[in-house]
This record gives C-alpha cells, structure tokens and sequence, in this order.
C-alpha cells in the first residue's frame, strides 16, 4: 500500500521548509523528504554559522537569470521584510553588516529551529535520510519511491539545491528530476567562489597571502563591487572576488581599482614635491601593503626609483595601472568552495508566480536548483524564501 500525501517535497533546506510550512498552513497534507541527517545544513554553516538571512535592500538586480524579469513576482509576494517580521516574531536577535547585510547575532541554528517550529504547527512531516529512487506522473499527481516505500502526492515539489558545497551533500538530483520532465537545463557554474591563478601569478602572489585590500572590480557588462580583496595560497578571494565571479566567464581578465579609497594622482604629486628623494615603494606603501608593492615591482609592474625621476606622465601612467591593475584568473575553486551554483532549471518553464511547470501540472521547484542566482550578502536566502512562500501558496 502506498501512502498518500497532497504534498511531497524534496528538499529539506531554506526553501523546503519554508514552502513546507506554507502549504501546511493551508490545511494540505505535506511531507519532506532528504536524504541528509538533518535538516538545512547550509544554512547552518552560512555566514560563518550566523546565516546572512536577507538583505535590507532587495531587488530584481540583486538576481543572475537569463530571465531578469523573472524573479520579480516572487520577491513582491514575499519580501525580506516578511521574513525580517518572521525572525522578529520569533525573537531572533539580528545585526546589520555592511551593504545592508542581516545576520543572526547568536547562531543560525535559531533559523533552522524557527523554519522546524513553522512546520510543526503546520503538522509538517519530516523524513531524513531518505533515498528517492524513482518518480512517476499518475492520474493523482506523482507516484514516488523512497527508501522503499510508495508515496502518492498531488503536488511534487523540488528543492533540492544546486552543485556546491558537495561536502554538505550537494548532487544533481533536481537536474535529473528536471531533465526527466523534459525541461531544459542551462549550463551549471560554480558563483560566488574564489579564483585560482596560473602557475607563475600563484607563485609571485603566494607570499601575500591573508592580506586584504579595499578594491572595486568591474564585471564585462560594467556591474561595480567595491569591497575586501583577498589573497590566498591559491589565487584570489574576499567579497569583492566572490561577487565578480559570478559574472566571470573562463578565459576572461578582471579588471581591479587597488587603491579605490585615495586619489593616487595626487599623493604622487604632491610626495612627489615634498618628498623627491622618497622611493615609489614606501610612498605607495601608504596606500597600499608594502608586500604588495614589492611583489608588483619584482613582476616589473612598477620601476621602484626616487620620486623626482618620473616625470607627470609616467605618475600618471602608475595611477592608471593601480586603478585597472588587470589579471586573468586560471579557473576558479570550483563547487568544492562555490557559495552558489549558477544555472539550474529553465525558468522560462516554471511560472513565475506560482514556481510550477506550465506544462506539468503539480510539479514544482523552488530555490537554487533553478537559473536563479543571487549576488553574496544574503540575497539567495531570500529567493529561498520568497520561492518557497509562493510555491506554498499553490502546490
């Protein structure tokens, strides 16, 4: 005998807790499936195990689709300021970080346990370690297999993530599940990760390794990020990094203002005057960490002489290397550290205000599994949020 849900979700994540308590609190039988030991690992370890929940600024642009339009009615219907009220309501204690950024003072463990709380009261089911080996249409919605048993559901919900993070039990599953309905794919990425550099940058920068630097980098479509930069045994990372590479595309440079807090035409100029027999070295060491500096004069960036031997043109020709300091990235560190996997499921498939296939009637997904990316700083967390509300509302 088969047991008989009206809902079955997969996933026991930010997305399918959410949608699950939702869609319990319509009344609908649920149940969550995952083959996890536990519920919402990644957002147990997210933020350094404070989770960067939302943002207090959230918009369509925050969000990487080949449809940018899409995002925007689940955003609407669920805002970060619904689930701030949520976490409020539940006396999480949170704190502003820059750009807008929310974390939990104490642990993200307190938004696993509310998400858990919500399913209770909405009489959600949970079932953990389960291994889902085969999925069917029926004339009453889906007929599942897992851990041998049989479940009917009318509605079948997907949210089982994307491709990073494999150490947290990452896997293609949704894809597969996508794939078998007929719906395309696009192309999958590691974002929201750091570079790697080639072999003879990663041997000239390795030295400068945990130092960290105010920079802005430009994406190719002319996006702006200005925050940290760091350098790591193996490349590049920090915020700054992160975020670009998301935009990235294998084979292409990056484009970095190192200095973008001071006006390095001036400090020349002016050093330059008061101090003529000053070395470009320790004056730029003023801006800049002095290791840096020596690193890009042993490269033969920079020619390390007194001041009084440039003349207005090669200062500032200095100026405008500092400012564009361009490099070209080997790859990056791949799903293994990736925050985020860019692309996943067609959304040009799913409808846009309710996430369920337009031509599959009852079969949804929600969260990162599908092509719907956002930038670092709590911004996917709220696509997990407002997808999986909407879904709830319908599935």
């Amino acid at each position: 005998m088969s047991e008989k849900f009206d809902v079955v979700i997969i996933g026991a994540g930010a997305a399918g807790l959410i949608c699950a308590a939702e869609a319990g609190k319509r009344g609908r039988k649920v149940l969550v499936l995952d083959h996890a030991k536990k519920p919402g690992r990644k957002i147990l370890i997210s933020g350094g195990g404070r989770c960067n929940f939302t943002n207090y600024d959230v918009s369509a642009n925050n969000y990487l689709c080949r449809n940018p339009h899409f995002v925007k009615s689940a955003l609407s219907q669920y805002t970060n300021w619904d689930f701030i009220a949520m976490v409020s309501k539940y006396g999480i204690e949170f704190e502003e970080r820059d750009h807008g950024q929310l974390f939990c003072v104490d642990s993200a463990k307190q938004i696993v346990n509310m998400l858990l709380e919500e399913c209770q009261q909405a009489k959600v089911q949970l079932r953990y370690q389960q291994d889902v080996q085969q999925i069917e249409q029926s004339e009453q919605g889906f007929t599942l297999m897992a851990n041998a048993n049989a479940i009917e559901c009318q509605s079948l919900v997907i949210a089982t993530g994307g491709l990073s993070m494999p150490k947290l039990g990452a896997t293609p599953f949704g894809y597969k599940v996508a794939e078998q309905f007929g719906l395309p794919i696009i192309p999958t990425s590691a974002g929201l990760v750091p570079f790697t550099l080639h072999k003879q940058e990663k041997e000239d920068f390795e030295a400068l390794s945990g130092i960290a630097i105010p920079a802005e980098i430009t994406a190719q479509d002319g996006t702006v990020f200005k925050e940290a930069l760091l350098f790591t045994h193996r490349g590049l990372s920090g915020p700054a990094v992160l975020q670009i590479s998301s935009f990235w595309k294998a084979g292409q440079k990056v484009t970095i203002n190192l200095i973008p807090e001071a006006d390095v035409d001036e400090l020349l100029t002016i050093a330059r005057e008061q101090h003529p027999n000053q070395s470009l070295k320790n004056t730029l060491a003023r801006v800049l960490p002095k290791r840096l500096v020596e690193v890009m004069v042993e490269r033969k960036e920079l020619v390390d002489k007194p001041l009084k031997q440039f003349n207005d043109k090669q200062l500032k020709q200095i100026t405008e290397y500092l400012e564009n300091w361009t490099i070209a990235p080997n790859g990056t560190e791949g799903y293994r550290t990736a925050e985020v996997t860019l692309g996943g499921v067609d959304t040009d498939h799913l409808s846009s205000k309710t996430m369920q296939c337009k031509n599959i009637n009852g079969l949804f997904f929600i969260g990162e599994v599908m092509d719907v990316t956002g930038w670092l700083g709590g911004y996917n967390f709220q696509w997990c949020w407002s997808s999986g509300f909407v879904a709830g509302q319908h599935a």
